[in-house]
């Protein structure tokens, strides 16, 4: 395998102790920090070569968030590694039972290509808070991020402990004949699979950050105006590249009737009377992407934009309206700068749609009744929600952000990375002495000593009185 070498290098660095000591931690975590700062321009000007991304946006996304991430994590690092101390039994009183925050060992970062920055570094930022080693996989469909990554970041890194590895299907397929200690991977549900069944086979725990369709559902009672630019903003951010973009609306069709105008004064207020003029309008990623991206725009009736320009992968902010749920467009994840309107009777019409469909990774409400957005999150399952807005639930270190069911396995952010990139390990350190506390538990067992166990271990619910 054209790997193990590498892997093995790693492993024995690894065992080796050196990525343990809080030290060595934090001074890998800070040369990220360097990295961000001292390729901001590059990072910047690759994504926009990659996909025409705003910098505004790239800089939110891909070097703000990443700095967040970061921070929080130099800020508590010190509390998360410290050992936990647990409650104990009558017996244990003068032991020591505590969880020990140990490293896996060798992890495998696998990226995507929408954010390749934010979805490489923020994993790897809580792999190495953990004190692992780890190999990072980038993208090979966002070319020029992908160089940029391979080339520079090993000037910052410690290179016996940390690796960028390139290239497409093949080279990712080698790499997953090895052996990992923890897989962190985030795109399709598709591969997803792949990366499980790999991972199976060295029953390797793993982290799947994948995707779905994600409802928004729209009330009757809302503030049309502001409904239309958060949706607006969430769908085509990026060029609708987002995992947690809001993939269809649901709503009534009085209701479609009063978005259209608000929508359409949205997109005008963003993007200009000429999206593809904008500088703050991305384009589609790839030739493969945009000719799938155009063949949903079959779907419904094209109510808004619909302009699309194969040379530049250009696709215009487009909103499909009265779209049925066998249309092509309902039968994917989006993934592009395409909003589609599926009309329902009422609420409770828009939560079976919902159920009746694989779990999103995020579900959206809006209405200004508070007591309809909870009805929408009581009665359905997501990765994450988000009420009154979009996309905005993990911008917050301090929320889980992750998928349930096919929208993936685990979750991460803030300490939540760091928690998956840990084996909180159980220890129990007893004393050598105070033999007598242990001879109830030894043979030959008797009724008494039966008594004396109970005593000393039994956990009582509390609230409830017994009679002896």
């Amino acid at each position: 395998n054209p790997y193990a070498g590498l892997v093995s290098h790693l492993r024995a660095s690894w065992l080796s102790g050196k990525t343990r000591p809080m030290e060595y931690r934090v001074a890998q975590l800070e040369a990220l920090g360097r990295f961000l700062d001292d390729k901001k321009q590059e990072i910047l000007e690759a994504t926009e070569l990659d996909m025409g991304k705003p910098s505004f946006e790239a800089f939110f996304s891909e070097i703000l968030l990443c700095k967040n991430e970061l921070n929080v994590t130099l800020n508590n690092l010190y509390h998360w590694m410290k050992d936990e101390h647990v409650d104990k039994n009558l017996v244990m009183q003068l032991d020591s039972a505590f969880i020990r925050k140990d490293p896996y060992g060798v992890v495998l970062i696998i990226a995507p290509w929408n954010y390749p920055i934010h979805l490489c570094l923020v994993p790897l930022i809580g792999a190495i808070a953990a004190g692992n080693c780890a190999i990072i996989k980038p993208s090979e469909i966002s070319k020029n991020t992908e160089r940029l990554v391979a080339e520079t970041l090993s000037c910052y890194l410690d290179t016996d402990c940390f690796a960028v590895v390139t290239g497409g299907v093949p080279e990712t397929t080698s790499l997953l004949e090895n052996k990992f200690d923890y897989i962190f991977f985030t795109g399709t549900p598709t591969v997803g699979r792949i990366v499980m069944t790999a991972a199976a086979k060295h029953l390797t725990p793993v982290t799947l950050e994948l995707g779905g369709k994600n409802p928004c559902y729209v009330s009757d009672i809302c503030d049309v105006t502001n409904v239309a630019r958060r949706v607006a903003w969430g769908r085509f951010f990026n060029a609708g590249q987002t995992c947690i973009a809001p993939d269809y609306l649901l709503c009534t069709i009085e209701m479609q009737e009063k978005l259209m105008p608000a929508l359409r004064e949205a997109i005008m207020e963003f993007f200009g009377p000429n999206p593809r003029e904008s500088p703050d309008f991305g384009r589609i990623v790839s030739d493969k992407q945009f000719r799938r991206l155009r063949a949903l725009l079959s779907s419904g009736r094209v109510a808004l934009g619909g302009q699309t320009d194969e040379t530049e992968r250009y696709i215009a902010p487009t909103v499909l309206a009265d779209v049925l749920p066998s249309d092509p467009a309902m039968q994917e994840e989006i993934f592009g700068p395409i909003l589609p309107i599926v009309v329902i009777a009422n609420m409770d019409e828009a939560i079976d749609f919902i159920n009746a469909r694989p779990r999103p990774l995020a579900l959206y409400a809006f209405s200004c009744d508070s007591k309809i957005v909870n009805q929408v999150l009581e009665r359905t399952s997501s990765g994450g929600f988000c009420g009154n807005d979009t996309l905005m639930h993990m911008t917050l270190t301090s929320l889980p952000f992750g998928g349930i069911g096919n929208s993936g396995l685990g979750k991460y952010h803030g300490k939540f990375t760091f928690d998956t990139f840990t084996h909180h390990r159980g220890c129990l350190h007893r004393n050598m002495g105070l033999e007598t506390l242990n001879g109830p538990r030894y043979p030959p067992y008797t009724q008494q000593k039966l008594g004396l166990l109970t005593t000393t271990y039994e956990v009582k619910r509390r609230g409830t009185c017994t009679l002896l």
